[in-house]
């Protein structure tokens, strides 16, 4: 056999490995140089703000790279216009959800410093950064995050532990790449039902929209709750 034909058709836990490695990588250690070599707030929020998409995107490339080289077995294939629209639907279901479990640890633990008050900072250069920062948050990391958790991690788990297992292992892990902190439960949410509907539909576009529809209203509530202040 060639080494074509000897090349897996499944991702498994050397992809895992491998993406989430990648992700640290670039996504964590860019951010921190980042931080540490420019200046103005504004540009290391708005960069900032791409680097989860940016990492994300850096992790799955790394994955699919190294054995694959084919996007299908990555959940990555056309989809209906009914499981995008589902997908819309499931998106405002989990915003609900996020808002109403902020809201309860909030009235537990208090408001407390958000790690996402880098986003803010961001969109605070005028209408364009408003705009740049949203598109990031909406288009950018949930395709870069979406990849890498859904497409490789939660398929990788899926052929090897079943759908429970695959669905909240790969929503777990995806939530501590956030940190341990107020948007922990928030990330275990969105990453759980971006991955029933990933597991449902079969392809990773549905996932994507879920993550976009919940991240959209995030870069305008904030800007509208630091202009009230």
């Amino acid at each position: 056999m060639n080494q074509i034909d000897d090349a897996p058709i499944h991702p498994g836990m050397l992809e895992i490995r491998i993406g989430l490695i990648t992700l640290a990588i670039v996504g964590i250690g860019g951010s921190i140089a980042i931080a540490q070599v420019l200046t103005d707030p504004v540009l290391i929020g708005l960069i900032l703000t791409a680097m989860s998409g940016i990492g994300g995107l850096a992790g799955f490339a790394a994955a699919y790279r190294w054995r694959i080289r084919s996007l299908a077995p990555f959940g990555i294939r056309s989809t209906t216009t009914r499981w995008l629209s589902l997908a819309v639907g499931a998106g405002i279901l989990a915003f609900i959800a996020k808002s109403i479990a902020i809201l309860i640890i909030i009235s537990i633990v208090g408001q407390g410093d958000s790690p996402q008050e880098v986003y803010a900072t961001g969109a605070s250069g005028g209408w364009w950064t408003i705009i740049l920062a949203t598109v990031f948050l909406t288009v950018l990391t949930p395709i870069g995050e979406e990849f890498l958790f859904r497409g490789v991690v939660q398929t990788a788990l899926f052929r090897r532990y079943g759908p429970i297992v695959a669905v909240g292992a790969a929503a777990f892990c995806f939530a501590i790449f956030h940190g341990i902190n107020i948007v922990f439960p928030v990330a275990l949410i969105k990453g759980v039902i971006a991955g029933e509907i990933f597991r449902r539909s079969g392809s990773i576009w549905p996932a994507v929209v879920v993550h976009g529809v919940v991240n959209l209203p995030t870069i305008p509530m904030m800007v509208l709750a630091n202009a009230a202040q």
